[in-house]
């Protein structure tokens, strides 16, 4: 579901995947998501827990908002998730929704991730967001804004 005439937003789609430490699953680890809600600063938070394999769903969150139906904003909501494991936190996601789209960090298909714990963070942009994340995806990243230097003829 993406914004609609109801004012109904997706602030984080519903995700899922494996975590692991070394290649390895990371059984009964505390999977904790975080949001906010759009035109708003009210935190969204919830969490749920790996299984024996690492495995882990989170159900889409949405809102429900009439300001952007009166007043021209820009729809921009952080998002960030962290693994809590063997007395270590480790930040998995932070990103900036852009696109109250369902779906829209994996341009429509559904948010199944690999996470990695020892992995390096890495940026990607989709849709005009970015995410850094130790998670990879099946996800096109949008294509790099380059602008070439100008012109030895122009200067």
């Amino acid at each position: 579901m993406s914004e609609n005439q109801s004012g109904i937003l997706c602030l984080f789609s519903a995700i899922s995947g494996q975590i692991t430490l070394n290649g390895k699953p990371v059984e009964q680890a505390k999977v904790t998501r975080l949001s906010r809600k759009a035109y708003a600063q009210k935190e969204l938070t919830d969490e749920t827990q790996t299984d024996d394999n690492g495995y882990f769903t989170l159900p889409a969150l949405f809102d429900k908002s009439h300001v952007g139906k009166v007043l021209p904003m820009e729809f921009s909501v952080p998002q960030v998730m962290y693994v809590h494991y063997q007395g270590t936190e480790y930040k998995i996601w932070s990103g900036v929704k852009r696109n109250p789209a369902e779906n829209a960090e994996s341009r429509g298909k559904p948010l199944v991730v690999q996470c990695e714990l020892t992995d390096e963070t890495r940026l990607i942009e989709v849709n005009g967001g970015p995410i850094f994340s130790m998670c990879t995806w099946d996800v096109e990243p949008d294509s790099p804004f380059i602008i070439p230097p100008p012109d030895d003829d122009e200067t």
